[in-house]
């Protein structure tokens, strides 16, 4: 959900303040990484997935109130709308069975997600994006009663000059509409991983990040309807990314939802000195405290929704970490799947990020931005070109050459080998089959036409925990 913050109403002498901090913070952070103070060792994987609560009538049920408190858990959080919640990972040193541990946890924290749910009348279902959602869901009626989320719609509101939201997404249909605040961005749910490396291996970690976007998206590509409509396979990547819009349309540099605007060179807190230069602060909130708590620069940098998007931590003995925070993954469709898609990430990103030539030095930059938008398009169906110049059907690829790249960074980072065969079966099963969330979805309503079908059936096949491209039409 993003940091709380201690005020709903800010003052340009707040705004003043604020900035003087962001800036002292942002330079003590390219200090800090040129003095070698960032941690140097450990490879350590964590995840957020976020989910929705419906009704028994499919529609989303604004109950994560008496949810969160029945449940009673760190683990699961509140989100941006009081029908969507956070489900957190333990973060684990990546080896062994770092994985598995994560997915048994997921299971259980799930398990019991569904039953506190059942008990309010209520489910809990991951998806990218809800097949039944109405827009009238989506008003700040159905807000979570938490300052931060009030202080963003206010403050992205009047950087708009009170201008409403416009939502033009054309894809397989088309939608256009205006909306009146940032509610929008509820219809988003995901599942980010997280990846954090020594300080040394973090740029070339991002990099690989943003060129693997596409393929991973492509690979977990489960949102293509939008109230009714069918439009990208990806839906949630053009809804965030409009639902947040701050200026007129041409503004890129103060683009908040993006896909970044290069790569990074040797000194990875470049983005931070970015953030400083071309994204104005929207919640303003001065906490008192040491600079290098980074406290403002964390939270302006919450802010601003990279899809993939560099991160400050702290390891338990204080010691600052950099990690990668991979946002591109939709929620589901079954916990097998998703885990399967973080085990290809890890395993994908150690590879290329460790590559003799550096894969950011063959494909460029606007290559790795068209990719992803594809990706996000046209699923498994979509053509990439790849470091080859090429241009090639995304699912051939990764069978071909990304995939087994991932088994082989699987066995380098250590995981168990039973481990590493069951993911990677999993998505061997699913490239083969071609049927990913977003293609059972598409095929499932092409069927029956039935949007309280599809999300009634989509709801059973995860319950039963079983991956997607076992799932029946």
């Amino acid at each position: 959900m993003g940091k709380e913050i201690g005020s709903d109403g800010f003052t340009a002498e707040d705004f003043a303040g604020f900035s003087q901090r962001l800036e002292l913070e942002t330079q003590h952070a390219r200090d800090a990484y040129a003095n070698g103070e960032f941690a140097s060792v450990g490879v350590v994987a964590g995840f957020e997935l976020e989910a929705w609560l419906i009704d028994e009538h499919f529609f989303p049920v604004p109950r994560n109130v008496s949810f969160l408190e029945r449940m009673d858990s760190p683990l699961v959080v509140p989100e941006l709308s009081m029908f969507n919640v956070e489900i957190n990972g333990t973060p684990q040193e990546l080896r062994a069975t770092a994985l598995s541990q994560l997915e048994s946890e997921l299971t259980a924290t799930w398990q019991q997600c569904r039953r506190v749910a059942a008990d309010l009348g209520a489910s809990i279902i991951a998806i990218g994006t809800l097949p039944t959602l109405r827009e009238r869901d989506l008003s700040l009626a159905s807000m979570s009663p938490f300052k931060r989320y009030a202080a963003l719609n206010e403050q992205i509101l009047r950087m708009r000059g009170g201008r409403p939201l416009a939502l033009d997404i054309a894809g397989i249909d088309r939608i256009s509409l205006t909306h009146a605040d940032v509610m929008l961005e509820a219809a988003t749910t995901s599942f980010q991983v997280h990846l954090q490396t020594p300080a040394s291996e973090v740029a070339r970690t991002y990099n690989a990040s943003l060129i693997l976007s596409a393929p991973l998206l492509a690979l977990a590509a489960n949102s293509p309807f939008l109230f009714g409509r069918a439009l990208w396979h990806e839906t949630r990547i053009p809804l965030f990314e409009q639902t947040v819009a701050c200026c007129e349309p041409g503004h890129a540099e103060h683009t908040r939802v993006t896909f970044g605007s290069g790569y990074l060179g040797s000194d990875p807190t470049e983005c931070f000195a970015e953030n400083l230069s071309s994204y104005p602060v929207l919640l303003p909130f001065n906490e008192p405290g040491p600079v290098h708590s980074y406290a403002h620069l964390r939270l302006h940098n919450g802010t601003i929704w990279r899809w993939n998007r560099l991160l400050i931590g702290f390891d338990r003995d204080a010691v600052p970490h950099l990690r990668v925070e991979q946002r591109v993954m939709p929620a589901g469709p079954s916990v097998i799947d998703m885990m399967a898609n973080a085990a290809f990430y890890y395993g994908a990103v150690r590879m290329l990020a460790r590559q003799a030539i550096a894969p950011e030095a063959q494909l460029p930059f606007a290559v790795a931005c068209d990719n992803f938008y594809r990706a996000a398009r046209y699923g498994l169906e979509a053509q990439l070109q790849w470091s080859n110049g090429r241009r090639e059907n995304v699912a051939e690829l990764l069978l071909r050459e990304l995939l087994p790249l991932a088994r082989e960074g699987l066995v380098e980072l250590g995981l168990a080998s039973a481990d590493i065969e069951r993911y990677v079966e999993v998505l061997s099963e699913r490239l083969r089959s071609r049927q990913n969330g977003a293609a059972w979805q598409l095929a499932h309503y092409a069927k029956y036409q039935d949007f309280f079908r599809l999300t009634a059936d989509y709801l059973d096949h995860q319950s039963r925990l079983t991956p997607v491209h076992e799932w029946p039409i």
